[in-house]
Order: C-alpha cells, then sequence, then structure tokens
C-alpha cells in the first residue's frame, strides 16, 4: 500500500482542528470559569446531532473538535495498515477518541487530539505492532520504512 494511500489526512470539515488549546492572551483558565457557564458544542439545533457522523456535525468554536492539541505531543502514533488486524483495541483504549475507525476498520489517527499517550501501541495485539511511536517529526514514509520484522517464536 502506498504511503499516500495509508496517509488519509482525515480532516473531517474545515474548521477541524483550527483553534490551538493553549495558555492564550483572552483565555481564562480551567479556574477562572464563573460558575454556571455554558459552552454550547454545536450551533444551532443540535437535536439530531446523534444520528449524524462527527465530521458532518456544526460544531461551536467552543468544542474540543475544533482544537488541536497537536503542540503537546513529541512523539507519535505511527499506523502500519499492512501488520492491523482490526481489532479495535486501540480505538477501545484511546482516552482522546483519536484513532479514526469506521465499520470497524481502523482509518488512521486523528493527530489534531493525539497527545502521545502510546496506550494504543500498549494494546496492539500484533506481531510486530500495527502502531509504533515515533519522533513527532518522523516523515511517515521514513517510520514505515523501519517497520520491525515480525518475530519468530523461539522453540524450546
Amino acid at each position: 500500500m502506498s504511503i499516500e494511500q495509508q496517509d488519509l489526512k482525515l480532516k473531517a470539515n474545515e474548521n477541524r482542528g483550527l483553534f490551538q488549546l493553549e495558555a492564550g492572551e483572552d483565555l481564562l483558565g480551567w479556574d477562572e470559569v464563573t460558575q454556571g457557564s455554558v459552552l454550547p458544542s454545536f450551533e444551532g439545533d443540535a437535536s439530531k446531532v446523534a444520528f449524524q457522523k462527527a465530521e458532518e456535525r456544526e460544531y461551536s468554536n467552543y468544542n474540543s473538535y475544533t482544537a488541536t492539541v497537536a503542540s503537546w505531543r513529541v512523539i507519535k502514533p505511527v499506523f502500519n495498515i499492512d501488520v492491523c488486524i482490526d481489532c479495535q483495541n486501540c480505538w477501545v483504549w484511546c482516552p482522546d477518541s483519536s484513532i479514526l475507525s469506521r465499520d470497524k476498520q481502523m482509518l488512521g489517527i486523528d493527530y489534531d487530539h493525539c497527545k502521545g499517550c502510546e496506550v494504543c501501541v500498549e494494546v496492539c495485539p500484533t506481531n510486530p505492532k500495527s502502531l509504533l511511536m515515533f519522533s513527532e517529526y518522523e516523515d511517515l514514509g521514513d517510520a514505515l520504512a523501519s517497520w520491525p520484522e515480525k518475530k519468530k517464536k523461539e522453540k524450546k
């Protein structure tokens, strides 16, 4: 499979990852927000949002869906589709919902929300693992080219 096919760059819509979540000029800290404040997750009528795919929803600028935390990450998981068995362990265990999956098939990683915690790699059962951690600046092609070979079981 070519690198271009694997690197889907799955941006759901034009406002995905548009804003950077970090301490800034006019932002309040978590302990400074007035009690009872409401930050709407969606623009307009959200009564049918549960029946829409994430990329079809109209998110507000306050929703974490429109914000990116990519600048927090030092290492990133890289996904090798040729090794993946679509077990969905990474999708289930990811604390940030950064694993992109449709119809029980792993599609890629949402790098806008991945913080590089390495949970996905730890729960991957394949040999070699279908997800490995690399430097944030590692090129996808270089990472895939350096993928380890399957380890043979030692005979007793």
